[in-house]
């Protein structure tokens, strides 16, 4: 595994926290796949809703992303100081540790490589217009943060829209969703409350929602228009 027979014993024993790296590696002598990865991923993110590590896993191949997202930019689009601002947040009012909201910030990169891979996944993200007016951190990590968004809106593989507050009644969610397409074209979709992260498979479910996706993109002004609208913050224009 390259490591010392003591450091191991630290591990198994609890007195050393597992990495990635010892947990593939483990993975990788003993054959068992990924086990000893989802294992150490359970253990690391206990700072998270529950439901959501298991998301990430499917997130991770996914071969389409749709997402919906109000009040807060989507992980998946955040700058590293945009989500350390989030993570501090929720430390200051005691829901985290210091260490969990650096696992947040650690996931929340990891979840930006895994979109790099070959072939890259198509996603399509709808905004709330709250996500782009909401000040978090300086304004600074603000500007940072609405130049990532141009970044992604210009990539091959992706989709950008801003559902602007005058849709009013006519836009079909009022918490975040997000549908993923799996490889084998089957479909997935995840929510969030308060307390946790619900995954749903069945298809009765899942399909309405991916009918109101549609019909909320359908709605929503085009890509370039969002660029616009971000690109007017960006300069400090209201």
């Amino acid at each position: 595994m390259g490591y010392s027979s003591t450091h191991i014993s630290a591990v198994e024993t609890g007195r050393k926290l597992p990495t990635l790296r010892f947990a593939r590696s483990a993975d990788k002598v003993f054959g068992t796949r990924d086990a000893f990865e989802r294992a150490f991923r359970k253990v690391r993110n206990t700072g998270l809703l529950e439901g959501f590590p298991q998301f990430v896993e499917h997130e991770a191949q996914a071969a389409e992303i749709r997402l919906y997202e109000v009040g807060v930019i989507p992980g998946l689009l955040q700058t590293p100081e945009y989500a350390a601002v989030l993570a501090q947040s929720a430390v200051k009012r005691g829901a985290i540790s210091n260490e969990q909201a650096e696992e947040r910030v650690a996931l929340i990169v990891e979840r930006q490589a895994a979109l790099k891979r070959t072939p890259p996944p198509l996603v399509h993200a709808v905004l709330d217009e709250s996500c782009l007016r909401r000040p978090i951190g300086g304004s600074s990590v603000m500007e940072g943060q609405l130049a990532r968004l141009l970044e992604f809106a210009d990539l091959p593989t992706t989709l950008l829209q801003v559902a602007p507050f005058d849709m009013g009644a006519r836009r079909p969610f009022d918490l975040p969703v997000t549908i993923l397409t799996l490889p084998d074209r089957s479909l997935m979709s995840y929510a969030e409350s308060a307390q946790r992260g619900h995954l749903e498979r069945e298809s009765t479910f899942v399909l309405p929602m991916l009918t109101a996706y549609h019909q909320l993109q359908g709605e929503s002004p085009s890509q370039a228009e969002a660029v616009a609208m971000i690109g007017k913050l960006g300069k400090g224009t209201p």
